[in-house]
This record gives C-alpha cells, structure tokens and sequence, in this order.
C-alpha cells in the first residue's frame, strides 16, 4: 500500500485531522502554564483561519478536528486567490508554531526545531468520520496511558463541549453529530474499531 500524503493542500470549507508532536519525539509541554500559552497563542494565530471541533493537547503531541473558514472570512480585505502568493492556513500554522517554539526554547535553554515538520493533515468527509474522530481525539490521553480516564483529562475539549460555559468551540455543531448530549456521552464509552480509523488517523 502507497504512503498516505500527509502534506495535501488546505482548502476552504473542509475538515481536517491535524497532527504534530515534538521533534525527536520530545515533549511539547513541561507545565500547566505551556499548555494555558499553547491554547492562547492558538487564538490569536489560527482562530482567524480555522474553525476547531475538537483538541488534545497531550505532553508530546497533539492532535486538533478543523475546518477552514472559507477564503472570504480567511483573507484581508482587498485581496483575492488570484494574488495571495501562499496559503494563509498553512501560514498562520507555521506562525503559530514558530511563536510557540521560541517561548519553549527560552524557557528549557534548548535550540532547534521543536516540532516535526511538515504539520500531518487527512481530510474528513463525513458526519460518521466526524463522530469517530471527535471519540478517539478526546480518549487519546487513556489510550496513551497518560491517564486512567480521558473524561478527567485538563487539555482536551471532552469536557469543555457539554460544559454550559461560553466559548469559541464548535459546540452545538458538535452535539449535532451525536444528536444529544446523552448519546455524546455514551458514544464515548463504547469501544471503537481501529479500522474503522485507519483513514483519519496519523500514526
């Protein structure tokens, strides 16, 4: 079976599994503090680009459900397809990376590149797919053994998307795939297939 592109082109108005993890496989996160910066910094930088589903933000990796606004809501004013020279996605992305590296870099005197390069990206096309990824991105922490259960995990969206508290998540979008905040809930605790995963996931 031929190598799956992981480098394939950001387009407007679609999903996407986005992944990355430390470089070496070092850690990307030291303290409650690096996570609070990573979710700040990811607001300022890719908020204007992306609308997020889903996170989990895991000591040396992380993975995010997007989807990309569409090109009018992503571009300045005055400016078109025909004379953007690159992909804003792709650029607030490498931006956001760059800010994030600098601060870690200070603070554990380290040099380099922190994270793996180029970020990994598979396209999602159904509600299905959707549900699924939702599941498996909120129960890494458990999967990895990083905790005995993910509903407990800090840095992931599990809790932030049934918690009834503002915020700039796709929430309501969200609990439409999985119709109610119940069955949200129980799907969450049923075991999912792997191969039922195989095209969304990136490891």
């Amino acid at each position: 079976m031929p190598a799956r592109n992981f480098r394939i082109p950001i387009e407007p108005g679609k999903f996407y599994h986005i992944w990355n993890r430390g470089n070496n496989r070092e850690n990307l996160f030291y303290s409650s503090h690096n996570y609070e910066y990573f979710i700040r910094l990811y607001a300022g930088y890719l908020d204007p680009v992306v609308e997020t589903y889903a996170f989990c933000l895991l000591p040396n990796h992380f993975h995010l459900l997007v989807r990309i606004k569409s090109f009018l809501e992503v571009s300045p004013a005055g400016e078109t397809s025909n004379t953007r020279k690159s992909n804003p996605v792709s650029l607030a992305f490498q931006r956001f990376f760059t800010a994030y590296s600098q601060a870690i870099n200070i603070q554990e005197r380290r040099t380099g590149s922190l994270f793996e390069k180029p970020f990994k990206r598979l396209e999602i096309s159904s509600t299905r797919q959707l549900a699924n990824l939702v599941h498996y991105i909120h129960t890494n922490p458990q999967k990895h053994g990083i905790i005995d259960d993910f509903r407990q995990y800090p840095w992931s969206s599990y809790n932030r998307i049934i918690r009834d508290r503002p915020s700039k998540l796709k929430k309501e979008e969200v609990m439409n795939w999985f119709s109610t905040k119940e069955n949200y809930v129980n799907y969450h605790s049923r075991t999912i297939d792997l191969d039922e995963l195989k095209d969304m996931i990136i490891e």
